[in-house]
């Protein structure tokens, strides 16, 4: 599986202060022509560096990566599936285009804002205020610009319950296992 959030982009050469400012809740803040290169070489059976960001200094930690290894000869131990996660998946033509299957969840406005509130202060090490004023400043602004509107064009839409989620992943488990039994 892989993180759109381990594609930050990169802002060690900003100061801290200037860094905060950023709205990570836009596309732009997102290096999707990594992504997508990386995405490429997958499929073709290439290994690849995924980046390793801080959230907490919004940089990335040099040297620190997460290889992604393939044996290029052999297609049997090739990935067959690859997940990609992330909130701005399907803002991006380009990278829909790499896409065979595209899901949103779609998860109520209180969830939502309970989950980052809960993330950000126990993971990311903010202060709820921060946490508050960001959501009303950026998230929920750049939600209905970008997140809500990229839901129709996903193949299939969860609505987030419990039952549903189990639903779902059973459905899209059986889809990919016939699709990576097609490929063999």
């Amino acid at each position: 599986m892989l993180s759109y959030d381990s594609y930050y982009r990169d802002q060690s050469d900003k100061p801290v202060e200037e860094r905060a400012k950023t709205n990570f809740d836009h596309p732009d803040s997102l290096e999707t022509e990594l992504l997508i290169q990386h995405l490429q070489d997958l499929k073709e059976g290439k290994s690849v560096d995924i980046p390793h960001y801080d959230f907490a200094t919004h940089a990335r930690i040099p040297d620190k990566v997460d290889r992604v290894e393939q044996s290029a000869g052999d297609s049997q131990k090739r990935i067959k599936v690859i997940i990609l996660e992330g909130i701005l998946v399907l803002t991006n033509r380009q990278l829909m285009d790499q896409m065979d299957i595209k899901v949103f969840v779609d998860v109520d406005a209180d969830i939502r804002f309970i989950r980052r509130l809960n993330r950000d202060t126990t993971e990311r090490g903010r202060s709820m205020e921060s946490v508050m004023e960001q959501y009303q400043q950026t998230v929920r602004p750049m939600h209905e610009q970008w997140v809500e509107p990229s839901k129709h064009h996903a193949d299939i839409i969860v609505f987030s319950t419990t039952q549903s989620l189990d639903v779902a992943i059973d459905m899209l488990a059986n889809h990919l296992s016939a699709k990576a039994a097609k490929m063999e």
